[in-house]
C-alpha cells in the first residue's frame, strides 16, 4: 500500500482548482466519469466489484502491444504500474490514483520509478532493478554489469540499500552514462583507450539511440574520431556524449552571439570565444559540434537548423503524444461542401477589400496603358499616372476613380476564392510525404490557379474595363455595365482571354511561390506570421509578379478596349503585340507599369492578409485541414494537446506517450514480442 500512498501525494492538481497557467498542469478528470469508463474497460468482477486485468488496461484500454505475438511479461511491467497492490488485477482507485499521478509535473519520472517498484513498497531494492534492467533491449544487445563499484556505491557493498523515488531518479539518469562507459571498456579489448568507428556507432545507437537524432545515427561513423582519424579515444567519446547531454547550453551560445536571430550563422571562432562563459562546454565539445554541422557543407559556419539537426526533442511528451495515431475523421459530403462555401466566401471578401483599396489606381492604370501614341497618334490626354489621377478628380469628381468599381467588386468573388482555393488544392496535391513541396510544384499550382480564375473573370474584366475608359468621352449615350454586356454579347465578353492567359498565369506562377517563400521568411521562431509580415510578404510579393506580366496587360487592354475614331484596331495577341512595337515602339509594352506594381501589389497584400485573417478570427472546423498560409500556431504543450481515445481523459489522456517516453528519455525499450522459447 505504500505505494498507493505515493502514486496519491505525487498528484499535485486538484479536480475542483483551476490549473495553474505557470505550471500548465493537465486538469484532473471527473471522478464520476471516470469510473464510468472504468467499468466499461474491466473484466474481471470479485466480491461486487469490478477490476482490469493488464490485458484490459494495456491492450484494451490504452491499446499498446496490439501485436498478435505481444509480450505478455512487457504488458505485466507496464500494467505494474498501475497495479500498486501487485494482485495482477487493477482496482478503481489504482485506476483513479494513476490518473492523478498522470497529472504531476514529475509523471515521466514517477512512471518509471514504479515500473521499477515491482513489489509496491515505495523503494527500488538492487535485485528490482536488476530485474527490469535486465529484460530491457539495450542489456541484451550490450550487457549491463551488476557487479560493477557503480552499482555499489548506490546500493551498497552488499546490495541492501534501496533508493527512494528522488535517489533512483539521480540513479536512472546515471546509469545511462555508466553503461556507456562499461560498453567503451567492452569493445577495448586492446586497453589501448580507443575503440573504432564501428563499435562508437553501436554504442551510441544502442544505449544512447534515445538521444541520437536521424542527422546524427546518418554521421557517426564519418565523424568518429574526429577529422583525421576514425578511432575514438576515451576523451572524445566521454566529450560526444556531453555534447548531447548540453544541447540545451549550446542553443544558449548560439543565441547569445546572434541575439536570437536564427537567420545568422556563426564561425567557429565566435561560438569559441562565446562558449569560454559556460564552464560546461569544451573546445573539444566544439570541435566536434561543427566537425558535425559541416557534413556535406563547406561553409564551416553553424546555423540554426544545424542545431535542432543534432539536438535530441525537448518537450517530448507532447512531440509523443502528437505521433499518436488520432482517430480517423469521416467528412461528409455536406461537410465539404459547406467548408468550400466557407473558403469561397472568405475569399469573396478578402478579394473585395483588397480590389476596393487599390481601385483607384486600377483605373489610371487602364487609361494610361490605353492612351495610344506615336506618329500617326493626336497629341496625348495623359502625361504620365499623376496627371492622369489629377485630370480625372478635376473632370469626374472623387467618384470618377471608383467608375466601373461594382462589377469589379463582383468580379473579385469568383476570381480571389478560385485562385485561392485552386492553389491550395494543386499545392496539397504536390506534396512529398515529408509535406514540402518544390518550387516547380508551387510555380505550376500558381499557373495552375491563374488559368483557372480566366474562365469565370474575363467577362466582368471587360466590362470593369470599358466602363473605366468612358469617363474620358464627354458625349454620347451613358455607358452602363448592362449596355456593355448587350454590345459584346456572349462571345465578346471573352474578346482578349487569350491575353488574360497570357498575364494571369505567369503573374500567379510567380506571385505564390513569392508570397510563400517570403512569409516563411518573416515568420518568427515557432514559424507563425504576425499581420504586419502577412501584409508585407503579400505586397513584396505582387511587384515581380506584376512588373514581368506588363507586356501582357498592355496587351489585354488594347484588346479589350473599343478603338475609338483614328485609332488602331487589332485582331489578336499577336497582331496587338506587332502593331504596338512598329507604331509605338518597346517601351510601350511597359506603359502603366508604375501604376500596375502599385496597384498589384498592395492589392495582393490586402487580399492575402484579409483572407488570412478572416481565416484566423472567423475560423469554423470541418475535420479538414486548413488551407496554407492561414495556420494558427498550434499549441505543443502537453497539456493542449486533443486525446488519441475520446475515453482517455483527465491524465489518462497522456498516459499512452508517458509509457513512451520512459522508454525514449531513459532509454529502457522492453521488448513488444513474446519470446519464442516461451511461444506454444
Amino acid at each position: 500500500m505504500a505505494s498507493n500512498m505515493i502514486g496519491l501525494k505525487r498528484a499535485s492538481c486538484d479536480s475542483g482548482a483551476p490549473v495553474s497557467r505557470a505550471l500548465h498542469l493537465i486538469k484532473r478528470a471527473d471522478a464520476g466519469e471516470l469510473r464510468k469508463i472504468f467499468q466499461k474497460n474491466a473484466s474481471v468482477e470479485k466480491k461486487g466489484e469490478q477490476f482490469m486485468t493488464s490485458e484490459d488496461f494495456i491492450r484494451g484500454y490504452l491499446g499498446m502491444q496490439a501485436e498478435r505475438n505481444y509480450n505478455a511479461d512487457t504488458m505485466k511491467l507496464l500494467a505494474g504500474v498501475v497495479d500498486q497492490t501487485k494482485d495482477g488485477l487493477i482496482s478503481f482507485i489504482e485506476f483513479q490514483a494513476f490518473e492523478a499521478l498522470l497529472c504531476s509535473p514529475d509523471a515521466l519520472h514517477m512512471v518509471a520509478f514504479q515500473l521499477f517498484d515491482t513489489n509496491g513498497s515505495g523503494f527500488i531494492s538492487f535485485d528490482e532493478f536488476k530485474g527490469v534492467y535486465s529484460a530491457t533491449e539495450v542489456h541484451k544487445e550490450i550487457p549491463f554489469n551488476f557487479d560493477c563499484r557503480f552499482v555499489r556505491l548506490h546500493f551498497g557493498q552488499n546490495k541492501k540499500k534501496e533508493l527512494s523515488y528522488e535517489e533512483f531518479t539521480q540513479f536512472l539518469q546515471n546509469v545511462q552514462e555508466e553503461h556507456a562507459r562499461q560498453a567503451f571498456v567492452r569493445f577495448d579489448s586492446s586497453n589501448h583507450g580507443r575503440i573504432t568507428a564501428l563499435d562508437f556507432r553501436k554504442i551510441m545507437t544502442t544505449i544512447k539511440g534515445h538521444m541520437v537524432t536521424d542527422f546524427v545515427e546518418d554521421n557517426l561513423v564519418s565523424v568518429a574520431g574526429g577529422e583525421t582519424k576514425h578511432l575514438v579515444s576515451f576523451p572524445y567519446f566521454n566529450a560526444f556524449n556531453s555534447l548531447l547531454n548540453n544541447m540545451e547550453v549550446i542553443r544558449r551560445i548560439y543565441s547569445s552571439i546572434t541575439k536570437g536571430d536564427h537567420r545568422v550563422s556563426v564561425t567557429k571562432e565566435e561560438f569559441l570565444h562565446a562558449a569560454q562563459e559556460y564552464s560546461q562546454i569544451t573546445p573539444l565539445e566544439v570541435n566536434i559540434l561543427f566537425h558535425l554541422c559541416c557534413q556535406g557543407k563547406s561553409t564551416g559556419r553553424l546555423a540554426h537548423e544545424d542545431i535542432e539537426s543534432i539536438a535530441p526533442k525537448g518537450d517530448l511528451i507532447a512531440s509523443l503524444q502528437v505521433q499518436q495515431p488520432a482517430a480517423k475523421v469521416d467528412r461528409t459530403a455536406m461537410v465539404q461542401t459547406l467548408e468550400t462555401a466557407y473558403r469561397f466566401t472568405l475569399g469573396s471578401i478578402a478579394g473585395a477589400c483588397g480590389a476596393t483599396a487599390v481601385y483607384p489606381i486600377d483605373l489610371v492604370k487602364t487609361r494610361i496603358q490605353n492612351q495610344r501614341g506615336g506618329r500617326f497618334i493626336g497629341e496625348l490626354m495623359y502625361e504620365n499616372s499623376f496627371d492622369c489621377f489629377a485630370k480625372v478628380i478635376r473632370h469626374e469628381g472623387l467618384l470618377g476613380l471608383y467608375r466601373g468599381l461594382p462589377p469589379q467588386i463582383i468580379g473579385v468573388a469568383p476570381e480571389k476564392a478560385i485562385k485561392l482555393t485552386m492553389n491550395d488544392f494543386i499545392r496539397d496535391r504536390l506534396r512529398t510525404t515529408d509535406g514540402s513541396i518544390v518550387l516547380a510544384g508551387e510555380i505550376l499550382a500558381g499557373s495552375c490557379a491563374g488559368a483557372s480564375q480566366v474562365v469565370f473573370t474575363n467577362p466582368l474584366e471587360i466590362v470593369k474595363i470599358r466602363l473605366q475608359v468612358a469617363g474620358e468621352i464627354q458625349t454620347g449615350p451613358r455607358v452602363s455595365a448592362i449596355s456593355v454586356m448587350r454590345d459584346l454579347g456572349f462571345f465578346g465578353l471573352y474578346k482578349g482571354a487569350r491575353a488574360c492567359f497570357l498575364r494571369d498565369i505567369p503573374f500567379s506562377g510567380i506571385y505564390f511561390p513569392a508570397y510563400a517563400h517570403l512569409k516563411s521568411k518573416f515568420a518568427d521562431e515557432d514559424g507563425h506570421n504576425s499581420p504586419t509580415s502577412l501584409l508585407v510578404a503579400g505586397t513584396i510579393a505582387g511587384a515581380p509578379a506584376a512588373y514581368f506580366t506588363t507586356p501582357a496587360d498592355v496587351i489585354k487592354t488594347r484588346l479589350q478596349v473599343v478603338a475609338r475614331a483614328g485609332q488602331t484596331t487589332y485582331s489578336g495577341v499577336f497582331d496587338c503585340a506587332r502593331k504596338i512595337l512598329q507604331q509605338e515602339g518597346f517601351r510601350a509594352f511597359w506603359k502603366g507599369g508604375p501604376a500596375r506594381i502599385f496597384r498589384s501589389s498592395p492589392q495582393f497584400g490586402v487580399t492575402l492578409f484579409t483572407y488570412e485573417l478572416l481565416q484566423r478570427f472567423l475560423y469554423v472546423d470541418f475535420g479538414g485541414k486548413r488551407p496554407e498560409g492561414s495556420e494558427v500556431v498550434l499549441p505543443t504543450h502537453p497539456a493542449d494537446l486533443p486525446p488519441i481515445n475520446p475515453d482517455h481523459i483527465g491524465g489518462l489522456r497522456l498516459a499512452v506517450a508517458t509509457f513512451a517516453g520512459v522508454e525514449t528519455k531513459f532509454g529502457l525499450f522492453l521488448p513488444k514480442f513474446r519470446n519464442p522459447a516461451h511461444q506454444s
